[in-house]
């Protein structure tokens, strides 16, 4: 498989292998692939190679895999709705779907180092991934980051660099490596290919239910690295004519960083600091955000640090055993009922996005 083309939202430059475009703008792949099949019967369709099963959507070859993907659907009838257990992936995030199809993107590219910046999952997993294949990798991470995740990051092999101050300053502090050196940069909020991997949450999901989509789907929304990628999964099924309607996308954002859900309605003043992983305040494809919440319906809310406390305890004593930023999706269906958004009896599907180890 060639190197798959690359083109700016923006300002439609192309490139083979760019991080960003001159113009500042983010990238995206060239094209989406489709199937020119019609869709598999559930019961015959092989998922052994996990997500890579859905290669027919996939922009890049397959490269260094642990298993990911095909994650468990299960019901829960205390908060009537599905969770998609992604906090089982093979580092405990659904970040596993994203860094496989970037670290594979990269060894097309030539890499030999990467470097990413994280808050500690989408890091880890990175890293992970690099090692399996054989690549030197830096994690920038908050001088906070917790021990676990660092933990993550250090025993794969790869390198830590703690960057004192917010979020932000991380991020600056990566893409100035970048800048001034040779390493590639395997971005889960700017590479296209880590969207190509988050978006086979959809196609699984949609499988598991015998093609048949939820009225809504209520995800955390931080950089929306899988918010737009269960967008684009979504969009590419319902374009390739194997489902008949694309599912509502809910946000929940963390009180305090929620420049979505403030563009949408009145948010609380107070800072949300449960919800360390989506602790964002300038995501990176802002614009595509807003557009996937318009073109599908959707929504974004702020849920407060109480709330999101309230149902990581009902989540622990309910079996699920997740971090604390997964519990923010259920604080926030509660919240969506309240507010009339969602009908009662509403079909309802929430990932479980990190797993309570490396909380």
């Amino acid at each position: 498989m060639e190197t798959p083309g690359l083109v700016c939202s923006s300002c439609g430059r192309t490139y083979t292998d760019q991080w960003r475009c001159e113009c500042g703008g983010v990238l995206d792949f060239t094209h989406q692939p489709l199937p020119t099949s019609d869709r598999p019967d559930p019961g015959q369709f092989d998922t052994r190679d996990g997500l890579w099963s859905f290669d027919m959507f996939l922009h890049v070859e397959k490269g260094p895999s642990l298993g990911e993907g095909m994650t468990p659907l299960v019901s829960s009838t205390t908060w009537d709705a599905e969770y998609k257990l992604e906090y089982i992936s093979p580092t405990g995030s659904f970040k596993d779907r994203g860094a496989t199809t970037t670290i594979s993107h990269a060894i097309q590219c030539g890499a030999d180092r990467v470097v990413e910046d994280s808050s500690g999952n989408a890091g880890a997993a990175i890293a992970t991934y690099a090692a399996h294949a054989g690549l030197d990798a830096e994690i920038y991470v908050p001088a906070s980051v917790k021990d676990a995740k660092l933990q993550a990051i250090e025993r794969a092999g790869a390198t830590p660099v703690r960057i004192e101050g917010g979020r932000q300053a991380v991020t600056d502090a990566c893409i100035e490596a970048v800048e001034s050196g040779d390493a590639w940069y395997a971005s889960h909020s700017w590479s296209p290919a880590f969207f190509a991997g988050t978006a086979t949450f959809a196609y699984e999901l949609a499988l598991q239910r015998d093609w048949n989509v939820p009225d809504a789907i209520v995800m955390p929304l931080g950089h929306g690295t899988l918010f737009l990628g269960v967008y684009r999964g979504f969009k590419a099924l319902s374009e390739a004519g194997w489902i008949d309607t694309v599912p509502r996308l809910l946000g929940a954002q963390a009180a305090g960083y929620a420049p979505i859900a403030s563009e949408l309605h009145a948010v609380p003043e107070s800072e949300n600091d449960v919800a360390d992983g989506i602790q964002i305040r300038e995501p990176t494809r802002k614009r595509q955000l807003m557009n996937a919440i318009a073109e599908t319906n959707g929504d974004a809310i702020a849920i407060t640090e109480d709330e999101v406390q309230t149902e990581l305890d009902r989540l622990h004593s309910h079996g699920f055993y997740v971090e604390p930023t997964s519990a923010i999706a259920p604080a926030a269906l509660a919240a969506y009922r309240e507010r009339g958004t969602l009908e009662p009896d509403a079909d309802v599907v929430m990932p479980l996005t990190g797993h309570g180890l490396k909380a």
